[in-house]
């Protein structure tokens, strides 16, 4: 660990690269791979908690879907893919982890630009479970800025095909640092809000729970609370989001596969109601926890026989005290 930084050196995991696993902290691509040079690569993202895959097959069908709007073609099909997720998790005995699956363009023949010449590379990892917002200020929420860099456009980009063109959002986070915020929400170009760096947004208005329509990824952790508030009878809408909706909002809050529901405390320079998260955001932080011990939409992984789940490496149990306890499958 670098006592300056406290950041640990090296990646604690296991990645599949090149049809091999090898540990994390090795995979690698080559630098003439259109993934790393022009940024053409889809991906995707699924979490295991307390050993146990979340809507994994969701995550597969959006990742297939991406894959076939950018015109790539993995080595492995479906079958095949699940079982080098299951593997990586395994391999690496992690309990609460952060599983990714990649699909680069590749690279053609020297002397050639012809993308239909690449051939695709599948890469997947599992590493520890990555906090967006540590729990503790999931607990006591976060702030958050309108940014003046706006969302590239849909017609440029499409935002419901998982990408690495984060240059925008990474802008509007440098943004929100200087002004003392911990996050950014970017508006499309028609000044509709759209998204944040890796997370869905959410306004709560006269107890109805409202989420963009366009200009934002479909996101599987916003699926999973749309499909709460249906189960609920919470009323929830998908529309346009206007940026005085945004500012005037009796609730705020964004999520993401890696941590959940975050609530919003602070939007700009307003502190939305006695400056603790909302009781609806809250409400939908506990019941996406505790749906994580519904069978129906978990998937055990198969850790080699041996591995006592008390010891194995990777779990999160300062972070478990503050996330709502789920019930026993």
């Amino acid at each position: 660990m670098d006592q300056a930084t406290g950041v640990t050196s090296g990646y604690r995991g296991v990645a599949y690269v090149d049809g091999a696993f090898v540990p994390a902290e090795e995979a690698k691509i080559s630098v003439f791979d259109y993934g790393f040079s022009r940024s053409d690569v889809t991906y995707d993202v699924v979490h295991v908690w307390d050993g146990r895959f979340f809507r994994l097959e969701q995550h597969l069908d959006r990742f297939a879907a991406s894959m076939a709007s950018l015109r790539m073609t993995p080595q492995l099909d479906r079958d095949g893919l699940r079982q080098v997720l299951m593997e990586c998790v395994g391999r690496s005995g992690l309990r609460d982890a952060f599983v990714a699956m990649i699909c680069t363009r590749g690279r053609p023949p020297q002397g050639s630009r012809d993308l239909r010449l690449c051939r695709n590379n599948l890469i997947a990892y599992a590493v520890p479970f990555v906090w967006v917002v540590a729990p503790d200020r999931q607990v006591s929420g976060i702030s958050a800025i309108i940014s003046s860099i706006p969302r590239i456009g849909a017609e440029s980009v499409d935002p419901t095909v998982k990408n690495y063109h984060w240059l925008d959002l990474d802008r509007s986070l440098f943004e929100a640092y200087d002004r003392g915020a911990d996050t950014a929400i970017l508006l499309a170009p028609d000044g509709s809000v759209a998204e944040g760096p890796g997370f869905n947004v959410f306004i709560v208005r006269d107890g109805r729970v409202i989420t963009p329509d366009a200009g934002a990824l479909e996101g599987i952790t916003r699926r999973t609370i749309l499909d709460i508030c249906a189960e609920r009878g919470i009323p929830a809408e998908v529309r346009r989001v206007s940026r005085d909706e945004l500012l005037d909002a009796d609730e705020i809050f964004t999520c993401t596969t890696a941590g959940g529901v975050m609530p919003v405390v602070r939007i700009e320079d307003r502190i939305l109601g006695n400056g603790a998260p909302g009781p609806l955001s809250m409400t939908l932080r506990e019941l996406y926890w505790v749906r994580h011990a519904d069978a129906a939409e978990t998937t055990p992984v198969p850790y080699p026989p041996g591995l006592d789940a008390a010891e194995a490496p990777g779990s999160l149990a300062s972070g478990r005290a503050l996330i709502p306890a789920t019930t026993p499958r």
